[in-house]
């Protein structure tokens, strides 16, 4: 998630008052990632035009870290794309179900950061899933820890049927959001980390206005949920962007994509 001077951003900050998980997009010196990691972001169904080099990675759609060892896997699963919005995910999920997911969070985070963290964590056990989310005090399954740069959060896909590891916030970009909005990020970050993919990465400008961005440059690695609409879903807690101070707890439809994959 980034910042720009217009708004705040959940996955990309494009207009006034909105959330995102990424700045404007723009493009990145490209020259400065070789040939070869562009391919294999390509080839993984990520689009190439904002990738950024970071640490652990590359960032790509705002918010999403795509790790050496991920590029370094063969993609799986030729799904075709069914429509422009619905709930996707990607061809990495945890594994070894049921299974509980411990999640810890850094000190270095606002105190009220906690609480979020909570609340974050009830919509997903509420759901009823193979998956059960426990807070511990440090060293969890998915730490969330202090970040900066040019996003409100970011984090990654599974690997080897493990969630991933981490969640960064920039609580300075998050700035003095209500405990739902920042319950809202965070939720949406650990559904990164379990596999889920943007519900509106085909039309990035959906939830975000501006011009439209395709976030995917192909079908691999963006399957759709059966059982998910296939027209744009306005609540879904999956969307590339959020408006400040808005709250999204999980729709029937968000529901659907959680219960159909865990």
């Amino acid at each position: 998630m980034k910042l720009n001077t217009k708004t705040l951003s959940l996955l990309a900050v494009i207009s006034v008052g909105m959330l995102a998980c990424t700045k404007d997009a723009k493009d990145v010196n490209q020259e400065e990632i070789s040939s070869e990691t562009l391919t294999k972001i390509t080839n993984h169904g990520f689009g190439t035009s904002t990738v950024e080099r970071t640490d652990g990675g590359y960032l790509v759609e705002g918010d999403i870290l795509l790790t050496e060892e991920f590029l370094n896997t063969a993609p799986g699963g030729n799904y075709l794309r069914i429509a422009n919005d619905e709930q996707y995910r990607t061809t990495n999920l945890v594994t070894g179900l049921p299974r509980t997911i411990t999640v810890s969070i850094s000190s270095m985070l606002p105190v009220s950061y906690v609480a979020a963290l909570d609340e974050a964590l009830a919509r997903y056990n509420a759901q009823n899933l193979q998956l059960t989310f426990t807070r511990v005090s440090a060293g969890g399954d998915i730490d969330i820890v202090k970040g900066g740069g040019n996003y409100l959060a970011s984090a990654g896909f599974p690997s080897g049927g493990q969630p991933y590891g981490q969640v960064k916030v920039n609580s300075r970009a998050i700035g003095n959001q209500p405990l739902g909005t920042v319950a809202t990020i965070l939720a949406h970050e650990i559904g990164h980390c379990i596999g889920f993919r943007h519900t509106d990465y085909m039309n990035r400008a959906y939830s975000c206005g501006g011009a439209a961005a395709n976030e995917g440059a192909s079908s691999v690695g963006a399957v759709h949920i059966p059982g998910t609409p296939t027209g744009p879903d306005s609540g879904s807690w999956m969307l590339s962007c959020i408006g400040s101070g808005q709250n999204r707890p999980f729709n029937n439809n968000d529901r659907t994509a959680l219960g159909y994959l865990y």
